[in-house]
């Protein structure tokens, strides 16, 4: 019955979502602000890029999360958002990182954990010299959540992950992104850093090059909502006033808080041992610099 009502509600908020009650234009003077973008260089990351410029942010944009905490460190000691904006979907399940991750698992949550670990200390700076006291943290994942189940055993390339389609690997990415945003709400919340999860639309960019003609057609004909229409969400959560209210909140298109409706994603038992999992990766040797590429 759960993965019914996942993908109806996927559906819904494909086809389906209601006009936006919130634009881009409405952001406020961002002077002074200091913001990360990863993946900016395509798809919903580059269209946050375009609208926050307009608006006198002072931006950084990274193609790829390998050595991006420390690029971003020598430029900047405070930082007010980061969006962690770039992932894969629906990768070959062929496809790992260097160090065996899966490579869906690898790009869409662990290499955006280690990055956020690397600039804590730069976004407690932000919150300290932020107009209204916070810094943000904003995570884009998807409506594919609604479907996730996370499997330890697959995160890591053997026999069980094998056993999954590459659909089941995204879904469990995304899912793993809620998890992961709402423990950084939990830890991190009453310190003034605000962490936000986000579907943000079935959208035409990018992002689906590793799908194949016959499973994009469907969306493709159907789905009509052009990139900008998703950095609708993501910048109301990182750079509006409204953003002060959100931590620990699920938003769905378009700027618009409700449930996730997976109830996994509010299983704090769960998200712990994630959170502990994830930790123990980061810190192995050379960790840094596992992931090659992460272009949204």
């Amino acid at each position: 019955m759960s993965r019914i009502k996942g993908n109806l509600k996927l559906v819904q908020h494909a086809v389906y979502p209601p006009k936006p009650h919130w634009t881009p234009d409405q952001l406020p003077d961002l002077s002074g602000r200091v913001m990360l973008v990863t993946g900016g260089n395509t798809g919903i990351g580059k269209e946050m890029i375009k609208e926050l410029l307009k608006h006198n942010a002072k931006l950084n944009s990274l193609a790829s999360v390998r050595k991006a905490a420390e690029e971003f460190l020598s430029k900047e000691e405070a930082l007010h958002t980061l969006f962690n904006n770039a992932g894969v979907m629906w990768a070959p399940v062929a496809d790992v990182t260097a160090d065996g991750y899966d490579m869906q698992f690898g790009t869409n949550v662990l290499g955006p954990f280690l990055l956020t670990q690397l600039l804590l200390p730069a976004l407690l700076k932000g919150k300290a010299s932020s107009p209204d006291g916070h810094a943000r943290i904003v995570i884009t994942s998807s409506a594919y959540a609604y479907l996730g189940h996370l499997d330890f055993e697959t995160f890591k390339d053997g026999p069980a992950r094998r056993k999954l389609s590459t659909e089941e690997l995204y879904n469990q990415s995304k899912l793993a992104d809620v998890l992961v945003t709402f423990e950084l709400a939990r830890r991190y919340g009453e310190q003034g850093i605000i962490a936000v999860a986000l579907n943000p639309g079935i959208l035409k960019m990018e992002l689906m090059r590793h799908i194949n003609a016959v499973k994009r057609q469907p969306w493709c004909n159907t789905i009509n909502w052009p990139a900008p229409m998703g950095a609708i969400t993501p910048l109301y959560a990182g750079a509006a006033p409204e953003g002060l209210k959100l931590n620990g909140k699920w938003l769905i298109p378009w700027a618009r808080e409700e449930k996730c409706c997976n109830e996994q994603a509010y299983d704090e038992k769960l998200a712990g041992h994630l959170w502990d999992w994830l930790e123990e990766q980061v810190k192995k040797p050379g960790q840094v610099n596992f992931v090659n590429g992460l272009e949204a």
